[in-house]
């Protein structure tokens, strides 16, 4: 009966749950997705193969989003801005690459975009560290 009266203990994290929940490899594997379709597509002339391609391709770029965007509002806290300061500016680019990547089949928006995947997984494993 007496834990019943006492207040819940505090829990402190640095993240919504304790770090080792998020990663940006998820992006990355989505966004390699969305390179390798883009290359079998331009690779096709069946139509029937190339819709459905596309189809899956515009599923992952926006999965890329959606793990981007978890990143980026559960996990960078202010003090990574501070440190960081063109973190927002990627990651703003970033998924609109992923965007972009919806409306093209151009490999080279995908590189970009997984170009863009690594700056953003260096600075996170380097907040890690600290």
């Amino acid at each position: 009966m007496l834990d019943q009266l006492r207040p819940p203990a505090a829990v402190h994290a640095h993240c919504d749950l304790p770090c080792g929940v998020y990663d940006p490899a998820q992006a990355r594997i989505e966004a390699e997705s969305v390179k390798a379709i883009m290359e079998r597509y331009n690779a096709s002339d069946d139509p029937a193969y190339q819709t459905r391609a596309i189809t899956i391709k515009e599923q992952r770029a926006d999965l890329v989003k959606h793990h981007l965007w978890v990143l980026w509002t559960d996990y960078f806290k202010p003090e990574h801005l501070e440190k960081y300061p063109n973190l927002h500016d990627l990651f703003w680019k970033t998924t609109k690459l992923a965007g972009q990547s919806k409306q093209t089949t151009d490999v080279t928006v995908a590189e970009k975009l997984l170009g863009n995947i690594a700056e953003i997984d260096k600075i996170f494993w380097e907040t890690k560290k600290g």
